[in-house]
């Protein structure tokens, strides 16, 4: 249990696998998702766009990722 826990984010509230620390752009990938159409929250710190490549995400960490959807 308690290995679960030390390799693992939470993801929009919810628990999710990580293998090791990795890059957020590495999960934006993992996840499908396109930077350019995302916000991104890390333990309640807005990540700036710019900073997606350098930002680390940790096991343990709290993220939140919103996806922007076109429509009308």
């Amino acid at each position: 249990m308690l290995d679960s826990i030390a390799t693992s984010i939470i993801l929009n509230g919810d628990p999710y696998p990580l293998d090791a620390d990795l890059p957020l752009t590495a999960l934006l990938e993992r996840l499908n998702m396109r930077r350019t159409r995302v916000a991104v929250e890390i333990n309640h710190q807005i990540v700036p766009r710019a900073r997606y490549d350098e930002t680390i995400v940790r096991a343990g960490d709290h993220v939140e990722i919103i996806n922007f959807v076109g429509g009308g």
